[in-house]
């Protein structure tokens, strides 16, 4: 078992002044914007973070009770999910205001998007069916109906399919998306929540926090099809149901033990390894992708519930909600390199675009932490807070440049 590693509390004097100020920026030119978005539950608002001086740019009313958010990597917009008033704000990023909004049905958590960045995807967890979104009219393509209090949808990278996780059921959902409808229902385990999948869609691995297994789900290629909208004669023929799953090859090949109530997983960019926060057993379980086994069980903290993988697959970095602290590993060596003590309630994180900085949600405290990741001294330093509003829950963060550069 790991050692927890003493907590950071801050910049100490040695690094006062060589890594505590701030850096100087790089020589961006005036059209260049960069945001992180973080939607408060209970202020039914969603603040923006100027990432270029760690301020509070604007606060933008949106629904009722938001949660989940995405930034949309090909256009100038991020879409909020509002889970009381069952409805999607559409943020404009250039003016930082909502320019849509966008009827779902009840209980919406979580949106993904395609990788093209044109179609939406959100999970109705109060009306078992999943919302597909045209991006680009903002308005809805149809709803499908899946199983039981879908908590998650998540787009395959290839794009071809989306898996939605229903805790009522306990059964995983693969939904088609050149057919528009579910193409096999698989039994799983108790109360799935995350779903991630390999980078050349082949496999999926979801965390089931009523069982305290993960998940490991076969994805078949699915065969190449025309796209809806085209004569009958060149549209593609429906698959018999029940014959379907054998042929396409979705099925469940393992079930893994890990610790207690694993609530997220994670993969490396690459793949190898996935890594799931057990909240109630104080530990992360790495798991082997390649064989499907669980490789090595660590304590990381107390109530771990996020992690997140630096692009070079070199750290890892997990939030423990009951611990106040982002513990940090070595992937490699899979040794700790240190605790940074945060707010209260730390949950969600997201990088900024060069991975200098790691913003953490806290939840208990209303705010944003900024980790200063000092790589050439190894060095991982509470830099700042941002208050936030109140009940934050979930970050994004947008990286672009104005279409119209601003007048100088």
């Amino acid at each position: 078992m790991f050692r927890k590693a003493k907590l950071s509390l801050g910049c100490s004097l040695l690094l006062l002044i060589s890594s505590c100020g701030q850096p100087q920026l790089p020589n961006y030119p005036p059209a260049y914007r960069e945001y992180a978005y973080v939607t408060n539950g209970k202020s039914n608002d969603v603040t923006v973070i100027n990432l270029l001086n760690f301020k509070t740019a604007r606060t933008i009313s949106v629904g009722s009770g938001p949660t989940g958010i995405i930034a949309n990597p090909k256009k100038n917009e991020v879409y909020v999910v509002n889970t009381d008033s069952n409805n999607l704000s559409v943020i404009d990023a250039e003016r930082n205001s909502v320019v849509a909004t966008i009827g779902l049905h009840r209980a919406p958590f979580f949106v993904d998007l395609t990788p093209d960045g044109r179609r939406a995807v959100v999970a109705n967890s109060g009306s078992a069916n999943l919302s597909l979104i045209d991006l680009d009219k903002h308005a809805v393509i149809t709803n499908i109906t899946v199983g039981a209090r879908p908590g998650l949808a998540r787009v395959s990278p290839d794009g071809k399919l989306v898996l939605v996780s229903n805790r009522g059921d306990n059964t995983l959902s693969v939904v088609d998306l050149a057919r528009l409808a579910v193409r096999s229902t698989i039994a799983i385990c108790k109360s799935p929540e995350e779903i991630a999948v390999l980078p050349d869609s082949s496999k999926a691995f979801i965390s089931c926090s009523g069982s305290n297994q993960v998940a490991v789900v076969a994805l078949a290629t699915p065969p190449p099809t025309q796209a809806k909208g085209l004569s009958a004669e060149a549209a593609p023929r429906p698959l018999p149901a029940p014959r379907a799953t054998r042929e396409l090859g979705d099925r469940l090949l393992a079930l893994l033990d890990v610790g207690k109530t694993p609530l997220h997983i994670v993969l490396r960019p690459e793949g190898w390894n996935g890594f799931v926060s057990n909240f109630d057993s104080d530990s992360m379980s790495t798991i082997a992708t390649a064989t499907n086994e669980v490789s090595n069980t660590h304590l990381v903290g107390p109530g771990p519930v996020r992690a997140i993988v630096s692009a070079d697959s070199s750290l890892l970095y997990v939030s423990n909600f009951k611990g106040d602290s982002v513990a940090v590993y070595n992937v490699e060596t899979e040794k700790p390199v240190t605790a940074v003590r945060v707010g209260r309630g730390p949950d969600a994180m997201a990088f900024t675009p060069d991975q200098h900085y790691l913003l953490v949600v806290d939840s208990g405290s209303g705010d944003v932490a900024v980790i200063r990741n000092d790589l050439s001294i190894n060095a991982h330093i509470l830099f700042t807070m941002v208050p936030v509003g109140l009940g934050p829950r979930q970050i994004a963060v947008k990286a672009f440049m104005l279409r119209k550069p601003p007048t100088q």
